[in-house]
């Protein structure tokens, strides 16, 4: 079984390496491709954990497992987060079964993103997810599903500031500083006042509470995915926290981030200091290399050939068998089979084949027959 496919970003000796000269100083310059030159680039912050690559794959419930952040990892992202967890169900679960959902000895720095509206019940959660060894928490008060908002939480709690911020009070008591703490906003749960009062109150009460960062989704929860994500609102909740003197709090943006020259043009304007891909690393951890490819002034990489998005299904394949065992594996890869596809010129035909998949013969034939 394969464990490792050379996919550096670029020419460099690590995934790091062509950066770290600007680095060392905190800074990356001579983004020397199109619009991008001489454009800088700093560390990401969360309090005591820096990120030298600001650009990390969100948390995406039902995609962002060990083997999807392992990829994105390979490819040049530095700092991943897990899918959301439901704080009753960390509780609870098996330490044989947690394997399958906390963070892998590989993958550090890791995040983990939380879910609930029980602070207690959160709080019992969050000391289990330190013990697991994730390196950073991010509270989930952002999530639009409609059964995730009928049960009070995630985007909900956007409605009920007052449970958010206990919610961030006490789990702030139980870390102490033992590792940094987030927390994910939309821009509102709908465009009202009252909806962009309750955003500011949440993201003042969470400074003053010591929380060391914030992802901001530039739509509100009941625009789901519709509509585009409101970049300007993003950079201005950035401006608001520099003239509050609150420059040192991290801000990265969220939304509409499908490709490299998006990912940095939105860094550069919104003057936020992350950029989370969620959606768009999805079947596609390439973007991160291609990034990486700008920022080092090497211009924009080809697509990916067909004998390159094999390896790299047949990898991503074997880390989900490893994780999930050969019965669950080939359903499992459906979602993500569904995505890697959009980069081959048969993309119809080969997403039907993807589809029927079944078992492990009926992946291999998809992958003979088309790649």
């Amino acid at each position: 079984m394969t464990n490792h496919i050379n996919i550096q970003p670029v020419s460099s000796n690590d995934a790091v390496s062509g950066l770290a000269g600007g680095i060392a100083n905190g800074i990356v310059s001579g983004i020397a491709n199109g619009n991008f030159a001489e454009m800088e680039i700093m560390p990401l912050r969360f309090g005591t954990l820096t990120i030298k690559f600001p650009f990390i794959q969100a948390a995406l419930s039902g995609y962002s497992d060990l083997p999807m952040r392992m990829i994105s990892r390979r490819f040049g992202a530095e700092f991943t987060i897990s899918e959301v967890l439901l704080d009753q169900f960390v509780v609870t679960v098996s330490n044989r079964k947690s394997r399958l959902y906390f963070a892998g000895e590989e993958e550090h720095p890791c995040g983990v993103q939380l879910m609930g509206n029980e602070p207690n019940l959160m709080c019992r959660a969050v000391e289990r997810l330190i013990d697991a060894g994730f390196d950073l928490v991010d509270l989930n008060f952002a999530c639009p599903v409609k059964k995730v908002l009928s049960r009070g939480r995630g985007g909900w709690l956007l409605n009920e500031p007052d449970i958010a911020i206990k919610i961030i009070e006490q789990i702030s008591r139980v870390i102490s500083g033992a590792v940094p703490l987030t927390i994910k906003l939309r821009k509102g749960f709908d465009d009202t006042q009252l909806s962009r009062n309750n955003f500011f109150k949440i993201l003042d009460n969470a400074v003053d509470l010591g929380v060391q960062g914030v992802t901001v989704h530039g739509r509100t929860v009941k625009q789901r995915y519709e509509g585009t994500s409101d970049w300007n609102f993003i950079r201005s909740v950035k401006e608001y926290l520099v003239e509050g003197g609150n420059s040192k709090l991290a801000v990265v943006g969220s939304g509409d981030i499908f490709d490299a020259e998006t990912a940095l043009l939105r860094l550069r304007e919104s003057c936020v200091d992350g950029i989370a891909l969620a959606r768009g690393a999805i079947g596609n951890p390439w973007i991160f290399r291609n990034i990486k490819s700008l920022v080092c002034g090497q211009g924009k990489l080809k697509p990916p050939n067909l004998q390159e998005q094999k390896d790299v299904l047949k990898i991503h394949f074997d880390l989900t068998v490893n994780l999930y065992g050969e019965s669950k594996a080939p359903t499992t890869m459906r979602a993500f089979a569904v995505h890697y596809c959009k980069l081959h010129p048969e993309m119809a035909e080969v997403r039907a084949d993807f589809v029927r998949v079944k078992n492990v013969n009926d992946w291999n034939k998809v992958l003979e027959k088309w790649y």
